[in-house]
């Protein structure tokens, strides 16, 4: 049993106090465009398959299967969007496991929102638009930047990720201190295969190139590669890549958005090839979400969604250091 100060809140009452006037300006922000709130459960039946991802599995007394936290509203918010919802935005707090350290805590809270009709670069404006409007003073100052994967790489270390081969990703890597980076190069299906390269890259953005963008600016970053779709659609103009965007701020990554996929036969597939992935790398295989498959075989309109952090958002407004210090209680002290 922890003691001592552990049960006082790791937020200061200034903290709590803005953290309440920027969910505020997030709704008021939604509500004068015309978007509508909206709330899904957090207890689910399904887990997501990114094999970046970590669900954690519920037991409720009475009942047999395991149920699971959600990891983000998105298979719910979809299945709301093909029945009919229009456009749709959600505050609500996510679970995800392996997750703690100075920008996260396993419990944390995501802004969620789709666009009907929205293009890439229309949904990019209005993240920006809100963005500036948490972030108050602190954006003042910011630029906005767009740059594709590719661009992002290139200035920060002068590699193409998109042709660049196996062993000049592992090179590109070995300053962080890998002992045998050509490791990440050689899984189970072969040395040149996209699950090494995409282990690399992400290696990469995570702790090279990440950590560059968004100094004094707001930097969006997309076109990912076409391997990192997740559940975002791929770029007609362009097979290599995918129609997804990333922003980062101060080197914080704080949304995640995308084109969204609509085709439930090439979302089953990405699914079955996750689980193979997570079958290579030793992690548990998931069932797939038949509900979200059947709602997408329904129709989902031609829309555009993203995930903005707001606990990271939040950091980035009261100069926080520290993610605890803009949360009541982190998870070791909940």
């Amino acid at each position: 049993m922890s003691g001592g100060a552990d049960w006082r809140p790791s937020a200061s009452r200034e903290r709590l106090a803005q953290r309440a006037a920027l969910l505020a300006r997030v709704r008021d922000f939604f509500a004068a465009r015309g978007v509508l709130e909206v709330d899904t459960p957090l207890v689910v039946n399904a887990p997501v398959s990114d094999v970046h991802i970590h669900s954690a599995a519920v037991r409720l007394a009475g009942s047999g299967p395991s149920f699971f936290l959600h990891t983000s509203p998105e298979y719910a918010m979809k299945r709301l969007l093909a029945a009919g919802s229009g456009d749709i935005f959600q505050v609500c707090h996510v679970v995800r496991g392996f997750e703690r350290g100075r920008l996260h805590n396993p419990e944390f809270t995501l802004v969620e929102w789709y666009r009907l009709g929205f293009s890439l670069e229309q949904l990019m404006d209005e993240v920006e638009a809100l963005v500036r409007t948490l972030l108050g003073p602190a954006a003042t100052q910011r630029h906005a930047e767009r740059l594709t994967y590719r661009e992002a790489f290139v200035r920060e270390l002068a590699l193409d990720p998109l042709s660049a081969s196996p062993a000049q990703l592992a090179q590109a890597a070995a300053p962080l201190g890998l002992s045998a980076p050509h490791e990440l190069t050689a899984p189970a299906p072969g040395p040149g295969s996209a699950a090494g390269r995409d282990e690399l890259l992400e290696l990469l953005m995570g702790a090279r190139v990440g950590p560059k963008l968004g100094q004094g600016a707001l930097t969006f970053v997309h076109a990912y590669p076409a391997s990192q779709a997740a559940l975002a659609r791929l770029d007609p103009a362009d097979a290599r890549t995918a129609r997804r965007f990333e922003l980062y701020c101060d080197g914080i990554e704080l949304a995640n958005g995308f084109h969204e996929l609509a085709s439930a036969p090439e979302q089953r597939a990405r699914f079955a090839a996750d689980n193979a992935e997570r079958t290579r790398l030793g992690l548990p295989a998931h069932a797939v979400d038949e509900r979200l498959l059947a709602a997408l075989a329904a129709g989902l309109p031609d829309c555009a969604g993203v995930a903005l952090g707001f606990d990271r958002t939040l950091m980035v407004a009261a100069r926080a250091a520290h993610i605890d210090e803009v949360l009541p209680f982190p998870t070791d002290r909940a």
